[in-house]
């Protein structure tokens, strides 16, 4: 049985024909993706960017930390930035000021991920989201990712079990 906040979520990311599809597309990249470069993720473990990364490495992504005031984070390599990073990247998660987002983006469309991801609080960025949709690259704003893999991915999961 669902809890109180899944079924809201679910309610709430479906609620329209588009959040609906856009919720579609987000369940079948975070079925196809392996690899997450998260851009801004942070070393102190209380902060968010920590926390979504650790949750995810659990889920058995594998992650790729940009930060370049760390050597290490969650026990990987961490990199200056994405165009450093010698692996294929899938996602890019970015944990960022808004004010720096065009840059991370311009960096994520070398890199050719198949899709970045805005998290909360990064803001609305709707050039971007341009560019990245010409680059052929899904661009998601405003969803957590830690959050749409709990509800969309490891509930389903656990009900396969």
């Amino acid at each position: 049985m669902k809890n109180t906040f899944g079924s809201w979520y679910e309610k709430k990311m479906r609620a329209t024909p588009e959040l609906s599809e856009e919720t579609d597309l987000i369940e079948k990249q975070l079925d196809n993706i392996q690899t997450i470069a998260i851009v801004g993720i942070s070393r102190n473990r209380h902060k968010d960017s920590y926390f979504v990364g650790r949750y995810l490495q659990n889920a058995g992504y594998n992650i790729i930390p940009v930060n370049p005031e760390a050597d290490e984070i969650l026990g990987n390599k961490a990199y200056s930035d994405l165009i450093s990073i010698p692996d294929d990247i899938d996602a890019v998660d970015v944990f960022i000021k808004p004010e720096h987002v065009s840059k991370v983006v311009d960096q994520a469309l070398e890199v050719d991920p198949k899709v970045i991801w805005l998290q909360l609080g990064t803001g609305d960025h709707p050039e971007e989201v341009q560019r990245a949709e010409e680059a052929g690259i899904m661009m998601v704003q405003n969803r957590c990712m830690k959050v749409d893999h709990q509800f969309l991915i490891r509930d389903r999961d656990k009900g396969k079990e």
